[in-house]
């Protein structure tokens, strides 16, 4: 019995499509490596200041206590840890999708098929970033070089996208249009 309809797999999920096309809309991954680049570093600092901060306030309760405070610094690495999640997960899970140093550089983060990150993915998306350059080197993010959608590894892992925000994609039209 021939039909002249193919054969068809049905999946019990719906597979969405990429929303975002290099090939059409180049402005939202011009320079985005570049940008995240600078963007880590500006939420590397905002993590850091916090730390250190609670760091020399410890060593001033040590000193005080005549060295009992010192234990307190036992607390730092797991507090430094959870002070991290927090950061990322609420900040990506906000309605702007970035982290403060990805608004400084105009860029958001996206899921695949184009919704808005969130808390979970946040959070998830700086422990897989950590553990893959942990174990498999920096040199893992060269992957953002080789596809066209700049994604790097613990992107391509979560299901991320890390995009022009649209104030700057409008702004790279605008200026490719001439106008």
């Amino acid at each position: 019995m021939a039909t002249s309809e193919p054969n068809r797999i049905s999946l019990p999920f719906d597979l969405k499509p990429h929303a975002y096309d290099p090939a059409a809309n180049p402005e939202l991954f011009q320079d985005v490596l570049a940008r995240r680049l600078v963007a880590f570093v500006i939420d590397l600092i905002i993590l850091a200041v916090p730390v250190a901060l609670a760091a020399m306030f410890i060593f001033a309760a040590g000193i005080i206590t005549l060295g009992l405070g010192f234990f307190l610094y036992v607390l730092v690495p797991p507090a430094t840890i959870i002070w991290a999640l927090a950061y990322y997960g609420i900040t990506l899970g906000s309605p702007r999708s970035a982290t403060i140093g990805m608004r400084v550089m105009d860029l958001e983060m996206r899921t695949w098929y184009g919704t808005p990150a969130y808390f979970v993915l946040g959070a998830v998306h700086a422990v897989v970033f950590w553990i893959s350059v942990s174990t498999l080197t920096p040199l893992v993010l060269l992957v953002g070089f080789f596809n066209e959608r700049r994604r790097l590894l613990h992107d391509i892992l979560l299901g991320a996208i890390v995009i022009n925000n649209e104030m700057r994609a409008n702004m790279l039209r605008a200026a490719k249009s001439g106008g």
